[in-house]
């Protein structure tokens, strides 16, 4: 409990401290933003700074921090640093960064703000990868929340109803039926959220999303300290959270085969730092009326999001520990690697043995809200960044049509494919498009700021790019599975060869000049 309580401190301290040196270091000033200078009534629409925080949180708060801190935390509570510490020094950067970088350059998508810093090769690289991304981030938020539902109306009307047993249909149709009938459901609204303007549909039902986020996260939260507190007082039942102290070490029942660093790194992904943000950002940096907004905006829904992130972590830890020879202060994760980690059944089964019938459906809605939200934008920015690929105006409604059809059937074919593959293959461009859009920021901020200051982006950058191309090399459905060893090198030798480019073509020739 007081690893849990203290990692949130720290990330409320992070936005307070570290958070304010970043901006510090950006220096936002009173320049028109894009909104102002041109707004266009589709994409370019002045929203409020508590709106734009609410519909940022949503947009990058899709299934990351929950599905993802589940999985991270079958390695034990190591996790809590990776949430706590990524977000703070990496992600919050990388989101902030983005999105500042966006503004001043009249609203572009990360790979134009990517091309404009680390040039023409570069740009091309990320038009295509970031708009792969998108597609895929679409999918796995359209699937994922589809069969949260699935199983929400199909067992959940017997767990409700009091039932002694769930029932396995409705109205005839199973949860492998409603999945497929709610995926294109989703995808339907999906069509509408992309093509209609910002705050037309996005901008009025977000709230409503974020009311059930908010109850979610206190609500599974409260009840994981509160069970704690009860084990201690020797209350049948209850389970206890386990301390950071108490688990650091590989806590995977197949520790041999699934070594933390890269693997947990890259699961966690949107708990920490996800390059998903780098596309989310310039939606709101086309929303902002003031550039001083950003650090509210971004760098605080990073920080929100880590918080989702860490509750998730802890709270999959202690209601998945079944205890060594029936003792539950000797943590095992083995169930929660029975189950997978983070997926539909496994959130269903905390939110409904956290908050009971009733609460769990909100607290179900909460997580559903999370990757829909998400789902929706990441179909409409992947529209803006083909827009911005071949400068199509998207004032009018057709040239609209003409992207956003195609992105949307891409989605829908790729959703029949195997969920845990599309998840993999997005983690891991998650992670390789973070690498990539730090290196931009670190560029940027080395020559238009100052030369010391771009390694607040180039550090974290140096981390990542180990992170990335070690999994590359490691991880089984990137087929090129070589030894460990290998791996480890190839990575550590990647990031530090990054670094000394940066160092040599950057960094150097800009500390002599300012000097």
């Amino acid at each position: 409990m007081y690893s849990f309580l203290g990692g949130l401190v720290i990330l409320i301290l992070g936005y307070c401290i570290y958070g304010a040196i970043v901006d510090k270091v950006f220096a936002p000033d009173d320049r028109k933003t894009p909104c102002v200078a041109h707004p266009d009534g589709v994409d370019y629409v002045a929203i409020t700074p508590g709106r734009a925080f609410l519909i940022q949180l949503l947009n990058i708060a899709g299934l990351g921090p929950i599905f993802g801190a589940l999985s991270g935390a079958i390695w034990g509570p190591q996790v809590y640093l990776w949430i706590v510490f990524g977000t703070i020094l990496a992600g919050g950067v990388h989101d902030y960064l983005v999105g500042m970088l966006s503004i001043r350059n009249d609203g572009a998508s990360v790979s134009e703000i990517t091309g404009k810093y680390l040039g023409g090769f570069m740009l091309q690289v990320m038009r295509l990868f970031s708009v792969v991304l998108l597609v895929m981030v679409g999918v796995v938020f359209m699937v994922g929340p589809a069969g949260l539902l699935a199983r929400l109306f199909v067992q959940g009307t017997g767990a409700v109803s009091g039932g002694a047993a769930a029932s396995t249909e409705l109205w005839g149709y199973g949860i492998k039926d409603w999945t497929k009938i709610l995926t294109i459901v989703i995808l339907v609204y999906y069509f509408l959220a992309t093509l209609l303007p910002i705050d037309k549909l996005i901008g009025k039902i977000y709230p409503l999303f974020g009311l059930c986020l908010i109850f979610m996260a206190l609500g599974i939260g409260g009840m994981t300290v509160y069970n704690h507190i009860q084990f201690t007082q020797g209350v049948e039942g209850a389970k206890p959270m386990i301390e950071l102290w108490e688990g650091l070490y590989n806590m995977h029942p197949d520790a041999a085969n699934q070594p933390i660093w890269p693997l947990m790194f890259i699961t966690v992904a949107c708990g920490a730092i996800s390059g998903f943000h780098a596309t989310q950002s310039p939606l709101m940096a086309r929303c902002l009326t003031s550039e001083r907004q950003g650090r509210f905006v971004f760098y605080g829904a990073m920080v929100a999001e880590g918080i989702i992130a860490l509750i998730w972590a802890s709270a999959g830890i202690a209601f998945y520990n079944t205890g060594i020879g029936g003792d539950l202060t000797k943590f095992t994760t083995e169930a929660l690697a029975q189950i997978k980690g983070g997926n539909p059944n496994s959130v269903y089964e905390i939110s409904i043995g956290l908050l009971g019938p009733i609460g769990s459906i909100l607290a179900i809605l909460g997580v559903v809200a999370c990757p829909i939200t998400s789902g929706d934008t990441a179909f409409r920015s992947a529209r803006l960044t083909l827009a911005d690929w071949f400068k199509i105006d998207q004032k009018g409604f057709t040239p609209r049509l003409a992207l956003a059809l195609p992105l949307l059937a891409a989605g829908y074919f790729i959703s029949l494919a195997d969920y845990s593959i599309v998840w993999r293959y997005f983690s891991w461009s998650n992670q390789t498009l973070a690498m990539i859009a730090l290196w931009a920021g670190a560029v940027y901020l080395c020559r238009f700021v100052g030369a010391g200051k771009g390694f607040i982006a180039a550090i974290p950058a140096t981390f990542m790019s180990a992170v990335s191309v070690t999994y590359f090399c490691l991880a089984p459905e990137c087929y090129l599975m070589l030894p460990r060893m290998t791996a480890y090198g190839i990575g550590i030798g990647f990031a530090v060869i990054c670094f000394a480019i940066y160092y040599i073509r950057v960094y150097a020739p800009e500390s002599k000049r300012i000097a």
